[in-house]
């Protein structure tokens, strides 16, 4: 038990991403390692799909370990860090290991605290699911927090234009369904249609660039990114006007764990239904389970304040570098 005037973390986190990807996972761990209020025990960095334009090489998921380890370098911060597999899931069978999977498990069994635990994911769910299916006991010692999945009928808004795949799912569309229709994994879900409210000012992330070097080093993960949308090919550059703003949409795994009340704690600014965890078709859609698991379903997630908290907490982690420089 915490000695007198000691005050638990809300909970420890798994936080698996692929940070090689899109930078809104870096600016999310970013944030997260400066709310003391989570705990961070393990980092997995993770893969995208094969080929993909944010990084086409063979070694995806080592690259966004290495990825978390420069972050928490340039933080001063040591938090173990882990590449998962390669792959995907080969099949709904596939029983294999990746270097991840036993980290996993014996972060979910420890019995040395009494904090819960969370599974953060920003991207595919490969390694928890490869973590379940090496020792299911992990399903009743956590709760899944995942930023990805196609849109529920009737919760919100559709994506405008043709139907798509959310692009998480798409990363292991065989993992999800091992999650949704095996698993007894509580999941709080944040659909696109929830994550792509997280939108900023692409001028606020400038302006951090000149406040120090943790700005500036987000500030250019996302100028490399947007250097990237402007050699696209043709035809999918034709699909993406430049715009003011970018969706940082990893930002939820935040909001629904550090930002909660500190009575009876909650994410209780941000908008959800309960409802019974439907089962996952190929495609990612969702068909009717009413003997199912309770799942949370967001539908609002509070970008104003997950927003003030991490600029503040960036712009107050440069202030520290800049005074430990004597800057």
């Amino acid at each position: 038990m915490p000695a007198f005037g000691e005050r638990p973390a809300i909970a420890r986190l798994v936080v698996d991403n692929d940070f090689g990807g899109d930078p809104d996972g870096l600016f999310q761990l970013a944030h997260q390692l400066l709310c003391p209020a989570t705990r961070t025990t393990l980092i997995v960095g993770t893969h995208l799909q094969p080929g993909s334009p944010f990084d086409p090489s063979s070694r995806q998921a080592r690259n966004a370990a290495d990825k978390a380890k420069d972050l928490l370098a340039l933080l001063g911060m040591q938090t173990p860090v882990i590449a998962g597999g390669e792959t995907a899931l080969a099949s709904l069978q596939d029983r294999t290991s990746s270097p991840a999977t036993s980290a996993i498990v014996h972060e979910a069994l420890r019995e040395d605290t009494g904090e819960p635990l969370i599974y953060a994911a920003g991207a595919g769910l490969t390694e928890i699911a490869r973590a379940w299916r090496a020792d299911p006991r992990i399903g009743k010692r956590l709760k899944l927090i995942w930023i990805g999945g196609n849109e529920h009928a009737g919760l919100g808004p559709v994506l405008p234009g043709p139907p798509e795949v959310e692009y998480n799912l798409t990363i292991d569309p065989l993992a999800a369904q091992v999650i949704f229709n095996e698993s007894d994994i509580e999941i709080w879900q944040v659909p696109r249609n929830a994550y792509r409210q997280m939108l900023v000012d692409i001028a606020e992330i400038r302006a951090l660039a000149s406040n120090g070097p943790l700005g500036a080093y987000l500030h250019g993960e996302l100028e490399a990114l947007l250097g990237k949308l402007d050699t696209m090919p043709p035809a999918i550059a034709a699909t993406l006007p430049r715009t003011e703003t970018y969706v940082l949409g990893d930002s939820p795994l935040v909001t629904l764990t550090a930002l909660q009340t500190p009575f009876q704690p909650d994410a209780a600014s941000s908008d959800y239904v309960t409802m019974p965890t439907p089962r996952l078709g190929p495609s990612g859609e969702y068909r009717a389970n009413p003997g199912g698991r309770p799942m949370r379903i967001y539908t609002r997630i509070d970008a104003g304040l997950t927003f003030r908290s991490m600029f503040a907490r960036i712009r107050a982690q440069d202030g520290r570098s800049r005074s430990a420089s004597g800057a």
